[in-house]
């Protein structure tokens, strides 16, 4: 018998066990390298999501609710016993703990990231999504502190297509799928100078601002 989460079966027991033990090697990668906690996350196949909720308003973009995240620290055995209770699970990050994150449409991301890369601004991780939009992980309280920063840079009225992630907000981690549309994939990868203390948000504002508003 495969392992089912609220509705969606693992049938394969050999490729069950092969993603089981890549999970959570990429879960101990992000809990004792990196330092973030892991949520484990819901999966979705043709837009059904495996919590079972048939009006789920995140399919396969949320945590599961029986379950506790992975803390910070978690070692790979610590990984492999969590994860071993949701085979199939997908990997969520908690923003608003040790970063928030910048959300723009990946377009303008990918230029945006190469502009500040040619201009030696400070980068943390950056990932893109199937969705099409690009996540750039800046410090925490970039959530609570975007308005008052687009009204101090003159980008207040501006029309951007610029949100931000903060506490009580997920991401999918990479290699994780999103929703059933494809995996989660970085375009910059963490790095230990970069995953415990990302840049302040008000340091690549304005460059995405920027972006956003003339794309």
């Amino acid at each position: 018998m495969g392992f089912t989460i609220g509705g969606i079966r693992e049938m394969r027991s050999g490729t069950r066990r092969r993603g089981r033990a890549a999970g959570a090697t990429a879960v101990a990668e992000y809990t004792g390298l990196w330092g973030w906690a892991v949520a484990p996350g819901a999966r979705a196949a043709a837009g059904v999501c495996s919590c079972g909720d048939t009006a789920c308003a995140a399919p396969g973009a949320h945590p599961l609710g029986f379950a506790g995240e992975v803390p910070p620290g978690a070692t790979l055995d610590m990984a492999s016993d969590a994860w071993a209770e949701v085979p199939g699970a997908s990997m969520l990050l908690p923003a608003g703990r040790t970063f928030d994150v910048l959300d723009v449409p990946e377009a303008a991301g990918r230029r945006a990231l190469v502009r500040m890369e040619r201009m030696g601004l400070p980068l943390g991780p950056v990932s893109v999504t199937p969705t099409g939009r690009t996540q750039f992980f800046v410090a925490p309280g970039a959530a609570a502190g975007l308005p008052g920063l687009l009204y101090r840079m003159g980008w207040d009225d501006a029309d951007l297509d610029l949100r931000a992630l903060g506490r009580g907000a997920y991401v999918t981690a990479p290699p994780s799928d999103l929703g059933g549309l494809g995996p989660v994939r970085w375009l910059r990868p963490p790095a230990p100078d970069t995953a415990a203390a990302p840049p302040q948000a008000r340091l690549l504002l304005g460059t995405l601002a920027y972006i956003c508003h003339r794309w």
